[in-house]
């Protein structure tokens, strides 16, 4: 049963994550190149006609304030910051705040492009948002419970992703397309100059990007207490295995990002909503099922 973290983890969960954000930033660097968070402080930003500068940094500075916030219902083994009884919809609902803040630092420039860049969030949260909304729903329904501890208590015995595997694949879809990146980074896309991120610069660009990537570690590490057991685990202490399986996820996003194409948001939108919000469904009702047979 998951626990209450003493107040110095609270105050250690920031700087954790930047760690675990910037680690996994220069694993996806491409062979030669690195962060440079120096050369992104340095940058100016572009100055546009009728610009709302207050309302870009709001969308730069709630991107990594979501994925923190998010974070708070995260067991580290088995203590989290905040073992709410709604953790799930919590995090969820923090998740969400991606669409506000990434459209903001889209409009907030007044520029065409980054505005495209933008839209497209908003085209893209459209189509994975109710599937991922299904495979949260799903964990929580095979645990009884909204509450994240409660979830990796109902795996003691067995993992939920051996028997929701679907869910399991939605919601590692959804934590790349919630980060945009890998197939899914068209709203900061090379073809419209840098889209919602094209007109940022210094600390609210580092904060922009930087937020990308806390969120894409704090869905990855959503996935170890939902699917795969949490700190359940033989010889090694819980929360290193809570590190182990977090770092084997982001690996495998890590892996796959190389390997598949870009993918255009009506597309996404399509297969969102004729395939994989079919299959979330279907899987919800299977352990529905399931559990009203116990």
């Amino acid at each position: 049963m998951a626990e209450a973290a003493p107040l110095w983890w609270a105050l250690a969960l920031p700087p954790v994550l930047a760690v675990a954000a910037a680690a996994t930033a220069l694993a996806a660097a491409p062979a030669g190149h690195g962060v440079a968070p120096l050369r992104e402080l340095a940058r100016r930003r572009r100055r546009t006609v009728a610009a709302d500068a207050p309302l870009a940094t709001l969308g730069a500075v709630l991107l990594p304030l979501a994925a923190v916030s998010g974070a708070v219902v995260l067991p580290l083994g088995f203590r989290s910051v905040s073992d709410l009884a709604v953790g799930v919809v919590w995090f969820n609902a923090m998740a969400a705040l991606a669409w506000p803040a990434v459209w903001l630092a889209g409009w907030g420039p007044n520029s065409a492009l980054s505005l495209i860049g933008g839209y497209r969030f908003l085209a893209q949260g459209l189509a994975y948002e109710v599937p991922h909304m299904l495979a949260l729903t799903t964990a929580a329904l095979g645990a009884g419970s909204l509450r994240v501890g409660a979830v990796v208590e109902a795996q003691r015995g067995l993992w939920f992703v051996t028997w929701m595997p679907v869910a399991f694949a939605v919601h590692l879809l959804s934590a790349a397309a919630m980060a945009f990146w890998g197939p899914f980074d068209r709203p900061v896309g090379r073809d419209v100059a840098g889209g919602a991120a094209g007109e940022l610069g210094g600390a609210d660009r580092l904060s922009f990007l930087g937020g990308r990537w806390l969120l894409l570690v704090v869905a990855a590490g959503m996935a170890v207490p939902l699917f795969l057991g949490g700190g359940h685990g033989p010889l090694l202490p819980a929360w290193c295995w809570t590190l182990v399986k977090t770092a084997a996820v982001l690996a495998a996003l890590l892996w796959l990002r190389r390997r598949l194409p870009a993918v255009r948001m009506d597309r996404f939108a399509a297969v969102a909503w004729t395939v994989v919000t079919p299959l979330a469904v279907a899987q919800a009702l299977v352990v529905a099922v399931v559990v009203l047979g116990r």
